[in-house]
């Protein structure tokens, strides 16, 4: 049976057949959860993979090897900086979590872990960026019944951790 969970746990420890990766465009090594999949992962190895593709657009993902990490796989979304919410960034941010779960069935991998993509250095409200990240993923679910896939959502924060489950409850329990 499919599930969302929400741990506090670094996203690089998760042992999930892919991790998710709050990527830039470029696919360049960023600071924040970029940063510490880059380096470790290998950020020489992955810097090569993602060079290899070259570019993914905002609310789309990609996919690279894990290299050293626990999971197999990592996919690299690009999800919306924040700019009042008028700009498109809430279908952006919606569509960077359902690009990566396509990503994800598309490979056969049923575990995936999400941080919470766009509102560290990106700016996107917590509130509003959890909204997404579980309507989005709950959607899957909905529309893929016969694919099973756990879903982990890894956050650092006890206020993040607090927002997002309740957030979980309001979507989940309707």
């Amino acid at each position: 049976m499919s599930s969302i969970e929400i741990r506090k746990i670094g996203i690089t420890q998760l042992d999930t057949d892919a991790v998710v990766n709050a990527a830039n465009t470029g696919l360049w090594e960023g600071g924040g959860v970029c940063g510490f999949i880059f380096r470790d992962a290998g950020s020489k190895e992955m810097t090569e993979a993602c060079q290899k593709i070259g570019h993914c657009d905002e609310g789309s993902a990609v996919i690279t090897p894990g290299f050293r990490l626990p999971a197999k796989h990592v996919i690299h979304a690009v999800g919306p900086r924040w700019s009042g919410g008028e700009h498109g960034e809430p279908q952006l941010l919606y569509s960077a979590y359902k690009q990566s779960l396509l990503l994800a069935k598309e490979n056969g991998l049923h575990s995936i872990g999400f941080p919470l993509i766009s509102a560290g250095i990106f700016g996107y409200p917590v509130d509003k960026a959890w909204r997404k990240a579980i309507q989005a993923c709950n959607d899957f679910i909905r529309d893929n019944p016969d694919y099973e896939i756990k879903i982990v959502f890894a956050v650092l924060d006890d206020e993040i951790l607090a927002i997002g489950e309740q957030t979980h409850r309001d979507i989940t329990e309707k």
